[in-house]
């Protein structure tokens, strides 16, 4: 829609009569439609408008429509348009509806917690999802910016008789110390620290063989509360959920 405008996307159940060729099988079927505000089709390109390599287009491939009607057509469906140049467009897809029950999705349980957490990340954003996630979880989240700060506050919380539960470490901070040198110096202080390495890169050898390089446990980003509580449940109780 080179001038803009809105597209319309409606869905609707239809009963399909026999005999009725134009919209795929007879029986029950699902009809979604989408409008736009384009400059529509001419007249003469309606027949040819799903044939294969056929274009108006000057960079255009005649492959989007072709292959689109295909996997209708593969899935039991129809396709038809209505066209008028200089309002629009809209295509009709047509389904067979499914026979089969909508299986039940079962609610995902969270393993809540208690215990003071410290979450090392250089990213703010990242940082707040985290406190939110497991003040959501029962835990007490406390925040650092890179290895060398979260070191300094572990240390501190230890001598004040006040420490961390758990500590949850981003393996790559750019430009600052990262998770695994952080894990040296934490064991250093404590030995029986228990840390959660956390990266993007799973294909990391740390993430896969965290143990081998002194965290308890390892959750890859982005992570949902769910994956968050599981990991710290087994980190700090020895049960694995």
């Amino acid at each position: 829609m080179p001038e803009g405008g809105t597209i319309q996307i409606a869905a609707e159940n239809l009963i399909i009569e026999a005999g009725n060729s134009l919209t795929g099988k007879p029986g029950r079927t699902i009809r979604i439609s989408i409008t736009d505000q384009g400059v529509g089709i001419a007249e003469k390109h309606l027949a040819k408008i799903f044939d294969p390599y056929f274009t108006t287009k000057h960079t255009g491939s005649g492959l989007g429509l072709a292959t689109t009607y295909a996997i209708i057509r593969k899935h039991g469906g129809h396709i038809t348009l209505e066209s008028q140049l200089g309002v629009g467009t809209t295509f009709h897809i047509y389904l067979p509806a499914s026979d089969k029950a909508v299986p039940e999705k079962k609610a995902d349980r969270l393993i809540t917690g208690q215990g003071r957490i410290l979450v090392m990340d250089d990213e703010a954003a990242l940082r707040e999802v985290s406190g939110r996630m497991l003040q959501k979880l029962g835990y007490e989240p406390e925040f650092a910016k890179n290895g060398a700060e979260a070191i300094e506050m572990y240390k501190a919380a230890k001598e004040s008789g006040k420490p961390y539960d758990a500590v949850i470490l981003d393996l790559t901070i750019p430009g600052g110390m990262g998770g695994k040198e952080a894990i040296e110096k934490l064991v250093e202080i404590d030995p029986e620290v228990k840390a959660i390495v956390s990266s993007g890169y799973s294909n990391d050898p740390i993430m896969s063989d965290f143990k081998g390089y002194g965290f308890s446990g390892a959750v890859p980003k982005p992570f949902e509360m769910k994956e968050l509580g599981k990991v710290l449940h087994e980190v700090l109780k020895g049960e694995p959920q």
